[in-house]
């Protein structure tokens, strides 16, 4: 019997794969629940947002209980390079330069991730960059305008270890189990001490510049498109309510449009409770705190599909630490 049900899991997995590499090579991208605290691992222009210095590790593990089910880790790091930071710079072998920047506009960061689904993974490291333009202020706050450019490389790889298919299939014979995948991804963004809007693409060059391809099959990546905004309530002197939303789709459309619809409740901004809706997906609760400069998130993932009967829901924790007083997040005011 659990021959038999092992093979029926082994020609899902062929049935999967073949859909995936029949018309394109299409990649899932990560999926985080908690997008607020990991706005710039979603769209490269919030890196440097706040002003801090940030390093921040995420793992989510979903579908609990199920084997290959999807899991996710990322470590990560962005910054605000500040008005009197300095760079130097290398004019020839005997000579340096050390010139400010550029009035504390430049955002920073990088992050490396491990995406498993299934049989695929995705292994790889993504660089940063995101330009920040002034437009006033409201409550004594700045209104940025800002743009970013991220540069990905990654290893994509397939695990057929195990895995019963049919040999003489040349779908599954005509292709490198692993190959490696430069892209970029984009993003803009408006935010006030109020509320915030954000759009980003991934995969610009629909992944089509491969190191490592050696049957030259026709294959491409989906291009994913994200639209995310939120706006902040006061309800009192020490709550703040946040709704937020966050639409997915792809370059299939309307086929793939996601939206999270989230609602989270700050007591001092210390402490945060959170209720998000996933179309056609599941309900997601989450709950935060802040110590000092540590932050500590924790989100529960429960599926309204027919997969919850063979898991233990979705798991996602995130763990940051932000450097730099509160009085520096602004410093760059006074460049304008």
């Amino acid at each position: 019997m659990k021959k038999y049900m092992r093979s029926g899991k082994d020609i899902f997995l062929v049935i999967a794969l073949s859909l995936i590499f029949n018309v394109s090579f299409a990649q899932q991208v990560p999926m985080y629940s908690q997008y607020i605290m990991n706005g710039f691992l979603v769209n490269p222009s919030f890196a440097g947002r706040d002003g801090y210095t940030t390093l921040t590790l995420t793992t989510r593990n979903q579908w609990v209980g199920m084997k290959e089910a999807p899991s996710t880790y990322a470590a990560s790091f962005q910054t605000r390079i500040l008005k009197n930071s300095y760079i130097s710079k290398s004019t020839s072998v005997k000579k340096k330069i050390v010139r400010p920047t550029k009035g504390g506009r430049v955002g920073a960061g990088g992050y490396i991730f491990n995406d498993n689904n299934g049989i695929m993974r995705r292994t790889g490291i993504q660089g940063i960059y995101s330009y920040h333009i002034p437009l006033g202020t409201t409550d004594g706050y700045p209104n940025d305008l800002a743009f970013g450019l991220g540069l990905t490389a990654y290893q994509y790889a397939i695990n057929m270890n195990g895995l019963i298919y049919d040999y003489s299939d040349p779908l599954l014979n005509n292709y490198d189990r692993s190959v490696f995948i430069t892209d970029f991804n984009f993003g803009a963004s408006f935010t006030t001490s109020k509320y915030y809007a954000g759009f980003a693409m991934t995969n610009i060059l629909r992944g089509s510049l491969l190191f490592g391809d050696t049957t030259r099959t026709n294959r491409n990546e989906l291009g994913h498109y994200f639209l995310t905004g939120g706006i902040k309530i006061p309800l009192a002197p020490d709550w703040i309510l946040e709704p937020s939303g966050f639409l997915k789709s792809s370059d299939m459309l309307l086929k793939s449009i996601q939206l999270d619809l989230t609602a989270r409740v700050y007591y001092k901004e210390d402490y945060w409770l959170g209720l998000s809706w996933r179309t056609n997906d599941a309900i997601i609760l989450m709950l935060g705190l802040k110590f000092d400069r540590f932050y500590f998130a924790y989100a529960s993932d429960f599926t309204l599909t027919d997969i919850r009967r063979e898991s233990f829901g979705s798991h996602e924790l995130t763990l940051a630490v932000k450097f730099g007083e509160s009085a520096r997040r602004y410093r760059w005011i006074n460049a304008y």
